[in-house]
Order: structure tokens, then sequence, then C-alpha cells
């Protein structure tokens, strides 16, 4: 049975930093795509970033480009979400998704697994 556990959300200030991790268990995904949405209340779940974990090619959205890092370590089957200069707007719950093709699709609907999601809260 897939997992994904993610861990690492909390209540910080704008401005700081936060490192988001997804444990995955049950399969590997080195052959797939493993990527962080984000969900703010009322609103639609939106792709973050995504990494493709054969060829380590990564992809964030405009809106975190520049300030968030999507990584990955294959030996630990994890994945990372560095989340730098955070600002109010970033407060969502953020989820990790797999998918079974390598491809990094930013449609939640082609995610094939979920982890629970982890609250992060941006205060100004």
């Amino acid at each position: 049975q897939v997992q994904l556990v993610e861990s690492g959300g909390g209540l910080v200030q704008t401005g700081s930093s936060l490192r988001l991790s997804c444990a995955a268990s049950g399969r590997t995904f080195s052959n797939s795509a493993m990527a962080w949405f984000r969900q703010a209340p009322g609103k639609e779940r939106e792709f973050v970033a995504g990494i493709r974990w054969s060829s380590g090619y990564t992809r964030h959205a405009d809106s975190v480009k520049g300030r968030f890092t999507i990584s990955g370590d294959n030996a630990r089957n994890t994945l990372y979400l560095q989340m730098n200069s955070l600002k109010a707007e970033d407060t969502a719950v953020y989820y990790c998704a797999a998918r079974n093709l390598g491809l990094i699709i930013g449609d939640a609907a082609g995610y094939d697994y979920w982890g629970q999601g982890t609250q992060v809260t941006v205060s100004s």
C-alpha cells in the first residue's frame, strides 16, 4: 500500500523559511513524477512544484519561482520543498502527490497518490 506522509509545516512570520518533507513508502517512484500542491481556504488546489525522479528535472509555479525549491532523495524515497521568503499568500495546506507516469503535470486530477497534507501558516 502506497503512503505519502508530509511533515514540516507550521506557523511562521513573513520572510521566514520552512522545509516540507514527504516520505513515500509502499513503492519507489524512480520512474515517476512527484509534486507539491497547496490549497488555501475557499480556493482550488494549485500546483506548486514538480520533479521527475529519473532525470531530476523540476518545474515550479510562477508564484513561487525563486523562492521555493523542490528536490528529492532517491535513497530515502523522500520529497522536499524548501520554502524561503514566505509570504502571507503562501498560507495553505500543502500536499505531496505522486503519479505512475513520469511527466510532470499541473492538474491535480492526474496524480494517483496523495498525502494527508500539512498546514503552513504565514503571519504578516
